[in-house]
């Protein structure tokens, strides 16, 4: 008799919507084939360029969701993924479209979108009860008038449309609000942002300053619950006139209490706009009146930051926890190891060109620094905040208390010397730069 002959188990498949192919890309990728699971793509890469990485993936312009998740559905025809998995925030809401086409479990396309909208998530924040600042929506040209508009001070200026406190300032006063307006309107001009084609680029938010100490939440939604996998401390004050992130630490140092709080406004927030699966990145004030949410990103944590962060006995990363989750494969309920860890992102010091870094040697040898990577690319054009969006690296760091890793981070980034030169004016037929297809 012939024994029985197995079926081969078929792999699970994985569409991954992202913008290029970066290096929070590559780690999910990885991720992903560590677990045996296939990785498709769909990025906003030039279509007129024929593979250039030989990935196969599907070029599509995120501006236009509806567009793009159509021609991503009529690719996929008879080659359906197992889950869908959006990195960044310009492809989030063409994955809620394409997760909705394919039939698999997914946040809504409009929750989504209110999450990409600083006005909606507002709104939505308040019809809910939740603690929000007074906040306006007002065209940004002509500059309103604060006295006629109900403006008060100290206030923050916001893009509606932005993300990573982008154009985010704070004004104490009207002359500051009037430069602040000025300096937003000429950002949300540049041919980068106009070639979003986003509708929003021309109205702000502005809302009432929020005091008190910041920290993020990174949480996973499974069928409408959500379970904070982390909470980081930004120990750094983020009090104006800008809001650059540096250093994120967990676990948190706030009372339990108020991590408590934290832990069920986030639930909460995600809950009043309509969240109901994947992964969320979070941002929350915490003072004497309680936790208010600022914003919810229905994606995880950008960047390298993800390398903070690690779970259960086998100290998987965030990525394969999440890869696991997406496809639904097991594995993905474990918790985060009880080290204390954290990431420094590294600012921009003034805008130029990036010449080089030095004391990298030294700043990785320091105690308890578990690696440091400079991502940006050197002879490259640097931008500082509010104008600016780009990290120069991350720096990580784990010890045993969280006090330990955030002495590390600082001193590791006190050991960097950031050479920049003057930026100089030239033309595109100069840089030799390719128009924008």
């Amino acid at each position: 008799m012939n024994p029985v002959q197995s079926t081969p188990t078929k792999p699970k498949r994985l569409l991954l919507l992202t913008s290029k192919l970066g290096y929070q890309t590559r780690s999910f990728s990885d991720a992903a084939r560590k677990l045996g699971v296939e990785v498709m793509f769909a990025t906003d890469r030039c279509h007129q360029l024929d593979d250039p990485w030989n990935d196969r993936a599907i070029a599509v312009h995120f501006e236009e969701p509806e567009a793009a998740a159509f021609s991503i559905l009529e690719a996929l025809r008879g080659n359906e993924p197992d889950g869908v998995l959006a990195l960044g925030d310009r492809s989030v809401i063409t994955a809620a479209y394409v997760a909705r086409g394919l039939g698999i479990f997914h946040n809504h396309p409009a929750s989504v979108e209110s999450c990409r909208s600083k006005e909606k998530m507002r709104e939505a924040f308040r019809v809910s009860g939740l603690r929000t600042p007074a906040f306006r929506a007002l065209p940004i040209v002509p500059t309103p008038d604060p006295a006629l508009t109900g403006i008060k001070f100290p206030c923050v200026v916001k893009p509606i449309c932005l993300s990573a406190s982008q154009g985010v300032m704070r004004a104490n006063n009207a002359a500051e609000f009037r430069r602040a307006v000025e300096r937003l309107a000429h950002l949300l001009q540049s041919p980068e942002l106009r070639a979003s084609r986003d509708p929003e680029l021309d109205r702000m938010i502005v809302e009432d300053y929020i005091p008190g100490r910041e920290v993020a939440v990174e949480g996973l939604i499974s069928e409408g619950v959500l379970r904070v996998l982390a909470i980081f401390d930004k120990p750094d004050p983020l009090e104006g006139p800008y809001f650059e992130e540096t250093i994120y630490v967990t676990p948190s140092r706030l009372p339990r209490e108020q991590q408590d709080a934290i832990a069920r406004c986030a639930r909460d927030s995600a809950r009043a706009l309509g969240l109901i699966h994947g992964p969320i990145h979070a941002e929350f004030r915490v003072n004497d009146d309680g936790v208010w949410p600022l914003e919810i990103a229905p994606r995880p944590i950008g960047g390298l930051c993800a390398r903070a962060l690690r779970f259960g006995p086998g100290l998987v990363s965030l990525e394969e926890l999440l890869v696991r989750h997406a496809v639904g494969l097991a594995g993905s309920e474990v918790e985060r190891e009880s080290i204390a860890s954290g990431v420094m992102m590294i600012p921009v010091p003034e805008n130029g060109i990036l010449e080089r870094v030095e004391g990298i040697d030294e700043a990785s040898a320091a105690e308890n620094i578990a690696s440091l990577e400079i991502t940006a690319r050197l002879h490259d054009k640097i931008v500082a905040w509010p104008e600016g969006s780009s990290y120069l690296g991350f720096i990580f760091a784990r010890a045993d208390e969280p006090e330990k890793v955030e002495r590390a981070l600082q001193q590791a980034h006190g050991k960097l010397k950031i050479v920049v030169s003057a930026e100089l004016p030239v033309s595109n037929a100069a840089t030799g730069k390719l128009p924008v297809v």
